[in-house]
């Protein structure tokens, strides 16, 4: 782990879960020592481009790779995904595994668990897994291989033991899945709704039961319709959070835009593979062979599999999409802090982890990133 830096002061316009301050920020020893400034609106923020936005880094909790590397592989695998997204932004992430045999999920737990608690030089922070298979329907795959099980839950436990899973994505319609939804989240895990052919009714007993969000709202679920509006209505209709992918391929902006309007914390992710932040050409995607071109990762068959986004994109896409800058910093990095139940990322204030970054007023383009106080 890096050692921690000492008397870092950044001036700017700071991003406060009070509100934006023009003033300075002093970091020390990795953490918020103290913020000090006066009130200023986001429009005199923004509009004054020779002085940085201060914004809180961004947290990821669906990532499945970058840089050419994946999240079931083994090695220096994490290091290299974790590098690469704290260039764009992400300050701490869920490394997200794919659906596999089950000695390969456990292979891949065995290899980020060390990451847990040692965070490279340069890197993201790895606040643990989001276990978004193997146990989804196997009619709504998306883009994970054909290896959906039935869940039971000493195995999950066990995998849990490996490697502390934060999320897991279920779909509650399996064989006993709904039943264990009670004991998962006793054990500490966020369960989400996902890769489902749930009905409305079954998506409803779920939340019941202990569900608390939805794994990439719209995608490897039914659609939405009037008379059987399935998981999408379930969540429009009762939820309080649920990931998102903003990158504009995955979801059309309108069903983005009703989304933000219907659940009060929407998290965007980037559910990014190996492929992000490579040229076009071939990458894995756990077992799968994906193919980048024209910023799309794809199957052969053409469905979309995972993304190229990075979070300071996903951050410039919802501005774009009519958010403020303090809504979209939201989405991109206090509603996921909360939805795992931190109190100390995710947010610009004294006594919080130092993962900042320096923003350009107009382009929010990133200047400078810091990790638990490092400049990465």
């Amino acid at each position: 782990m890096p050692a921690a830096p000492s008397n870092t002061v950044l001036q700017g316009h700071l991003l406060t879960p009070e509100g934006w301050l023009r003033g300075r920020m002093c970091l020390d020893g990795g953490r918020i020592a103290a913020i000090d400034g006066d009130p200023v609106t986001e429009a005199a923020a923004r509009s004054d481009t020779r002085t940085a936005l201060l914004i809180p880094g961004f947290i990821d909790l669906h990532l499945h790779g970058g840089g050419g590397a994946d999240t079931m592989q083994a090695g220096a695998a994490i290091d290299t995904i974790t590098r690469l997204h704290a260039r764009y932004g992400t300050t701490s992430l869920l490394a997200t595994t794919m659906t596999a045999p089950l000695t390969e999920i456990e292979a891949a737990l065995r290899a980020l668990a060390p990451r847990l608690a040692d965070r490279a030089c340069g890197a993201a922070r790895v606040l643990g897994v989001h276990l978004e298979g193997p146990y989804i329907h196997p009619e709504r795959l998306g883009a994970q291989p054909p290896f959906a099980r039935t869940p039971s839950l000493p195995e999950i436990l066990a995998l849990h033991r490996l490697a502390p899973i934060r999320v897991i994505t279920l779909a509650p319609e399996t064989d006993g899945a709904l039943a264990l939804i009670p004991a998962l989240v006793d054990a500490g895990l966020r369960v989400q709704i996902g890769h489902s052919a749930a009905s409305y009714e079954q998506a409803c007993n779920a939340l019941a039961a202990g569900a608390s969000g939805f794994t990439h709202l719209f995608n490897a679920m039914g659609a939405f319709h009037h008379r059987q509006p399935g998981v999408v209505g379930a969540a429009l209709a009762h939820g309080e959070q649920a990931e998102l992918i903003p990158d504009l391929l995955h979801v059309h902006p309108g069903a983005m835009r009703a989304a933000w309007r219907a659940l009060p914390r929407l998290h965007a992710v980037t559910d990014a593979t190996a492929a992000t932040g490579m040229p076009d050409g071939d990458y894995q995607l756990g077992r799968q062979t994906v193919h980048k071109r024209d910023g799309a990762v794809r199957l052969a068959d053409g469905t979309l599999a995972g993304s190229t986004l990075t979070m300071d994109q996903a951050l410039r896409n919802l501005v774009l999409l009519g958010l403020s800058l303090a809504q979209a910093s939201a989405c991109t990095s206090l509603y996921a802090a909360q939805y795992l139940g931190l109190v100390d990322r995710g947010r610009l204030q004294a006594g919080a982890w130092a993962d900042v970054l320096e923003v350009q007023a107009d382009t929010l383009q990133l200047r400078r990133v810091f990790v638990e106080g490092e400049p990465v």
